[in-house]
């Protein structure tokens, strides 16, 4: 992997949760090469460990810890093996997140005749519901909660949230995720003022559309062939093509780097591939 710009982050203590998942894995394997030591925070423990293993076999430096973002005690348990391991956070990326099929419908329009036929608006389960909503709202508000003390004495600290297309325009289907999304993009905006006396920033990253383990069935058939949401997704997207999970890179280490956004504050940046700005005609 090769950085977009060089950044020097030595000594820099940067902790990353949902690093067990396609996306913020990624964000580790490059913060690594910064020179930053890097926490990677997963419920899945195990699969953290994994991209560990493989930023120290590469020279970095890199540890796993199991952690659930939706309980703060093991927040605060991963926190205190962090402090003893590398020392106190600088830069928390709030990656945690994802939807929940117990959340999404099956129609895009409702229509009478398909009540008791498919899944509806009214058969959205309240505990999916619950469950999307809290693992991506509470699940970047509790890890704030816990890193961001951290970081109340720095001079140059940053908070990342992971927000997405969903928070400027709902994407049907899955109601749950994109108010969860809208609300990560509010609170980062809060962040910012919230912390805007300390010398904490706060800002967000909206990916468009990157394929995941967490949406792949919805964009591809069993035999690798695109579904009809994909050819949506396309035709709607103006570059024609879903985003590489490097194209967010850029991105990321902008907002990180204090000399290249020092006085940016509070912001939520698409990388869509032009997805916002395209009205269909």
């Amino acid at each position: 992997m090769k950085l977009p710009f060089e950044l020097d982050l030595s000594g820099k203590v940067i902790v990353v949760t949902g690093a067990g998942g396609v996306l913020c894995s990624m964000f580790a394997k490059a913060l690594s090469l910064t020179g930053a030591k890097i926490a990677l925070l997963d419920l899945n423990e195990e699969a953290a460990k994994a991209f560990a293993d493989e930023i120290t076999k590469e020279g970095g430096i890199a540890k796993a810890y199991g952690c659930n973002v939706l309980e703060k005690e093991s927040i605060e348990k991963a926190h205190s093996e962090i402090l003893k391991d590398f020392g106190s956070c600088d830069i928390l990326i709030n990656g945690a997140g994802g939807n929940n099929p117990k959340a999404t419908c099956d129609d895009e329009y409702f229509e009478k005749d398909d009540l008791g036929k498919v899944k509806t608006f009214f058969d959205l389960d309240k505990s999916g519901v619950e469950f999307v909503f809290n693992l991506n709202f509470l699940g970047t508000l509790l890890p704030t909660q816990v890193f961001a003390q951290d970081m109340l004495d720095k001079d140059d600290a940053s908070i990342i949230n992971i927000s997405s297309m969903n928070a400027y325009t709902p994407l049907t289907k899955i109601p749950a995720y994109s108010g969860a999304k809208a609300a990560i993009s509010n609170f980062t905006q809060w962040l910012a003022v919230h912390f805007s006396k300390t010398n904490i920033r706060c800002n967000a990253i909206a990916p468009g559309f990157f394929v995941t383990k967490q949406n792949e069935k919805l964009l591809f058939n069993e035999d690798g062939t695109p579904t009809p949401r994909t050819n949506k997704i396309l035709n709607a997207t103006p570059m024609g093509r879903f985003g590489e999970a490097e194209e967010l890179l850029g991105a990321l280490l902008f907002l990180i780097s204090k000399k290249a956004s020092g006085f940016v504050n509070g912001v939520v940046i698409p990388v869509d591939g032009g997805f916002s700005a395209y009205s269909g005609v």
